[in-house]
């Protein structure tokens, strides 16, 4: 039991903090010390440091886990895009009613060019994840409720894996903007994701037998694919940047999936960046 849980503290009272020590091991002035877990607390209540922030999406102004110390290393990183297709990402895709609000307010198209343009110009190894459904997927059995939905709505779909008959500029084929990234000879294009995560996919093969072993992440959507990406990453050894605006997500009466997302990139991943400072961060190695 929390050392700070005392009688009052278990009718309802905010912990005194005495047990954070152990977190926060350089004391009531350290970087994590009184000041993170006043922070903590503030978020806890919902007063204090997060009412200063300009928006929802916008981090923290007293953060309370620790700062990231991510290093990108040449010959190590890869840029990975998920989903960078029309259906996702263009006014002319299926989805556009849900999520061109996001994947506008965050110059997603943009910003993902500005990252392929520099992950190219250093030579680093660049993947795309891609998400394609065939005749043969719309025979499940069983789906969860948006599987459910991207079927009905013929997203991502193609006329079978060996079969490219209609796919250029349908909603499955890669955004116009990002083509001369993509077919250039030397980006990987990996098997297709089937849900949301890489399990299922060559992904992480590619990244092994490139000698990586850290990834920027980048594409969509932000609590789908690019968040089950990265806790899989994660799970397997890698090191995961997501990119902050280089993803988006639907707004639905369900819940905004881009807030669901932006505050698991934070407790999880390794580091979240905006893209200039990816870009940064690439055209220094």
């Amino acid at each position: 039991m929390c050392p700070g849980r005392t009688a009052e503290r278990q009718q309802g009272a905010p912990c005194n903090g005495s047990c954070w020590p152990r977190i926060f091991p350089n004391g009531p002035t350290g970087r994590y010390g009184a000041g993170a877990i006043g922070a903590a607390a503030a978020i806890v209540v919902g007063t204090g440091a997060t009412e200063a922030q300009a928006g929802p999406y916008d981090p923290p102004v007293e953060p309370a886990l620790p700062r990231s110390n991510m290093a990108l290393t040449k010959g190590r990183v890869a840029l990975v895009v998920t989903d960078p297709q029309i259906d996702f990402l263009s006014p002319d895709g299926v989805t556009w009613g849900v999520v061109g609000e996001s994947v506008t307010e965050h110059g997603v198209v943009a910003n993902i060019g500005k990252l392929f343009r520099a992950a190219k110009a250093a030579d680093l190894v660049v993947a795309v994840s891609p998400h394609y459904y065939y005749p043969t997927d719309h025979g499940w059995k069983f789906e969860g409720a948006l599987e459910k939905l991207m079927h009905a709505i013929g997203m991502f779909d193609r006329k079978g894996p060996t079969d490219l008959d209609g796919f250029a500029g349908s909603g499955a084929d890669f955004m116009p903007e990002f083509s001369e990234f993509i077919n250039d000879g030397k980006t990987i294009v990996t098997s297709p994701h089937k849900l949301y995560g890489p399990e299922q996919n060559d992904l992480a093969l590619h990244l092994r037998k490139n000698g990586v072993d850290q990834v920027i992440l980048v594409g969509r959507s932000a609590n789908l694919c690019v968040e089950a990406h990265m806790r899989e990453l994660l799970e397997m050894g890698f090191e995961v940047a997501v990119v902050s605006d280089a993803t988006a997500a639907a707004k639905l009466p369900e819940g905004d999936g881009y807030l669901a997302a932006i505050i698991n990139f934070r407790y999880i991943a390794n580091a979240v960046w905006t893209a200039d400072e990816a870009v940064a961060l690439i055209e220094a190695l």
